[in-house]
């Protein structure tokens, strides 16, 4: 039996360690009731969220946000330093962010080559480096 959208928002957040609330699985479906990988802001969820007919407030996608980014199973791109985008996927990789269009997509790994960075001040590592490479149409 093929799993529904519904299941597999279940299994991601009780896999993460998540408790599955309505509002967190109404969520996790969004995200990831599909199978695929997407980049999504607070605000996009948010209306997506309110176009299927789930009761959720922009705090409320806030909060598990940040609790889906806590548990490992999202990662946040900031972009501007003000604006935040969520990727379910969590491995490295580069994303391009669209300026006319104010949008975030993966870039190829493959093809992003860092020869080396830079010391780590003492008493410190680096953690993980974000890759960004912004475009506009021209």
């Amino acid at each position: 039996m093929t799993p529904t959208p519904a299941d597999i928002a279940t299994n991601w957040l009780e896999t993460a360690g998540l408790r599955p609330t309505r509002q967190r699985v109404a969520l996790a479906e969004l995200l990831v009731g599909d199978g695929k990988h997407r980049h999504v802001t607070a605000e996009s969820l948010f209306d997506a969220a309110k176009d299927k007919g789930a009761a959720v407030s922009l705090a409320t996608v806030y909060n598990t946000l940040r609790a889906f980014c806590d548990a490992g199973v999202l990662q946040e791109i900031t972009v501007d330093g003000s604006k935040s985008y969520f990727d379910t996927n969590t491995h490295d990789h580069p994303h391009f962010y669209w300026e006319d269009e104010g949008r975030l997509s993966d870039a190829p790994s493959d093809q992003l080559v860092i020869k080396s960075l830079p010391a780590a001040p003492q008493g410190v590592e680096i953690a993980s480096v974000d890759v960004v490479i912004r475009l506009r149409k021209i």
